[in-house]
C-alpha cells in the first residue's frame, strides 16, 4: 500500500475500538477461533499495555458500553499517527508501495525477501521476517490474502478461509429494505436453528437493518458462531435459521400487553395505523402493522384481545429468515489462516522455517467484536517483535 495502517482507519466505524477493558483471561473466552493458542501472547502484551503505550503518545482513551475502549477523540487517525510516531522514534525504516513476491529461504532458514517497487525487482537480505499481512477481508485496505500464498511457498499450511464478523443476508429482503438504516438499541436477539430447536447464539445490544439483511455488533458476533455451526450450509439453504428479535426485552408479554392497552385507551378513536408511535420507531410501524395482519384502519377500541396478544407476540418475536452469511469482502475479519500447529505460541516463530514469524489475522485465530481482534494483532505482533530485538 502507499500508506501505513489503512485498515486501522476503518476499525470501529472509523473510531478505532482499540481494545477491551475485560480481564485478559476473558480475551481467550471471546476468541472462538483457537483462543488458547494466544495465551502466552496475551500475557506478553495485554490490554493495559496498549492503553499505556498510546497514552504515552498523547492518545487519551475512554470506555464505552460493552467494555469497549476508544480514543477520546473518536478518531482512528489519532491511533494510526501514534503508531507511526513510535516507529519513527525507534528508527524503523518505513517503505511503502513495495510488493513482496517471495520469502527467501536457504537450508530451512530465512535469508530475506524479494519485492517489487516501481516495476523493479529488488532483494532485501534479512535473517528474520515477520509476516503480518492480515487476512482476506476488506482487500482494498491491503489484506488481499497474498500473505497466505507467501507462507504456502515456504511449506506452511493454510486452513479454510471463511468470513467472520460479517452481516447476515436475509430472505425477507423486502422487510429489510423497508427498515434499511434503522438501528435498534437495547434489543435482545437470538439466532435459532428451528429444525433442531436449538439457540445458536443470543445477545443483547445493537442491531442494524441493511438493504440486504441485518448487521450491527450483536449480529456480527452471532456470525462467528453461525459459521462454526454443524450443517449450517444445509440449514441456511432450507430456511431453518431464524433471527428472532425481542423489540421490548424490558417488558414481559403481560406487561407489554398492559402497555399497549394503556396506549390504546389514550387514543381510543385512533386508527390502528396511528396508534404505535409511542411504542416503536417510525420506520418500523408500517412493517409491524403489515405483519400483525390487523386492519390498519380499524379503531384501536375495536381491536380484539386475540389481536392484541398476536401483536405482543410479534413485538417479542420479530423474525427474520437468514439466507446466507455475507461474503469475505463485507467481513470485518477472516476465520482461518496459517495453521497454529506450525507456529510456536510462545514466540510466534514458524516451526518449519527458522527466522520466520507470524502476527495478527494471517494466523488461524479470530475473535468476537469488541476490540479483541485488534488486541490479538498487538499481542502477537509484540511477541514476534520481541524475538527480533
Amino acid at each position: 500500500m502507499e500508506m501505513l495502517g489503512k485498515k486501522l482507519l476503518i476499525t470501529g466505524k472509523g473510531r478505532c475500538n482499540i481494545t477491551s477493558s475485560l480481564p485478559i483471561e476473558d480475551f481467550i473466552k471471546n476468541t472462538p477461533g483457537n483462543g488458547m493458542f494466544l495465551y502466552s501472547s496475551f500475557y506478553h502484551f495485554n490490554n493495559q499495555d496498549i492503553i499505556q503505550l498510546l497514552e504515552q503518545e498523547g492518545v487519551r482513551v475512554k470506555e464505552e458500553r460493552g467494555n469497549r475502549i476508544f480514543p477520546v477523540s473518536d478518531n482512528a487517525e489519532d491511533v494510526r499517527q501514534a503508531f507511526i510516531r513510535i516507529l519513527k522514534k525507534s528508527n524503523v525504516k518505513i517503505q511503502t508501495g513495495s510488493n513482496v513476491k517471495h520469502i527467501m529461504v536457504e537450508e530451512g532458514k530465512i535469508i530475506g525477501v524479494c519485492y517489487e517497487i516501481q516495476g523493479k525487482q529488488e532483494k532485501l537480505l534479512a535473517d528474520k521476517v515477520i509476516l503480518a499481512t492480515g487476512g482476506k477481508s476488506y482487500p482494498g485496505t491491503g489484506s488481499n490474502g497474498d500473505g497466505y500464498e507467501l507462507a504456502k511457498e515456504v511449506g506452511h499450511t493454510c486452513t479454510e478461509i471463511r468470513p467472520s464478523l460479517v452481516p447476515l443476508v436475509a430472505k425477507d429482503i423486502k422487510i429489510c429494505k423497508m427498515l434499511q438504516g434503522l438501528s435498534l438499541r437495547n434489543v435482545k436477539m437470538m439466532l435459532k436453528d428451528i429444525q433442531n430447536k436449538k439457540v445458536i447464539y443470543e445477545d443483547f445490544g445493537e442491531l442494524l437493518f441493511t438493504h440486504f439483511g441485518v448487521s450491527g455488533p450483536t449480529v456480527l458476533s452471532s456470525s462467528a458462531h453461525l459459521l462454526r455451526y454443524k450443517n449450517v450450509g444445509e440449514l441456511l439453504k432450507n430456511e431453518k435459521i431464524k433471527l428472532v428479535i425481542d423489540l421490548k426485552p424490558a417488558l414481559s408479554e403481560e406487561k407489554l400487553h398492559d402497555r399497549i392497552l394503556r396506549d390504546f385507551a389514550e387514543g381510543k378513536n385512533k386508527a390502528f395505523r396511528n396508534s404505535l408511535d409511542k411504542l416503536l420507531p417510525k420506520k418500523m410501524i408500517e412493517v409491524i402493522i403489515t405483519l400483525s395482519e390487523i386492519d390498519p384502519n380499524k379503531k384501536v377500541n375495536e381491536i380484539t384481545k386475540k389481536e392484541r396478544e398476536s401483536l405482543v407476540h410479534l413485538l417479542k418475536n420479530f423474525e427474520i429468515t437468514i439466507q446466507e452469511l455475507g461474503d469475505i469482502k463485507t467481513a470485518i475479519i477472516t476465520s482461518g489462516g496459517i495453521c497454529i500447529k506450525e507456529i510456536n505460541p510462545k514466540t510466534m516463530e514458524s516451526k518449519l522455517v527458522k527466522g520466520l514469524f507470524f502476527a495478527g489475522e494471517i494466523i488461524d485465530v479470530d475473535a468476537y467484536t469488541g476490540g479483541f481482534n485488534l488486541q490479538i494483532a498487538y499481542s502477537t505482533g509484540y511477541t514476534a517483535g520481541a524475538q527480533i530485538n
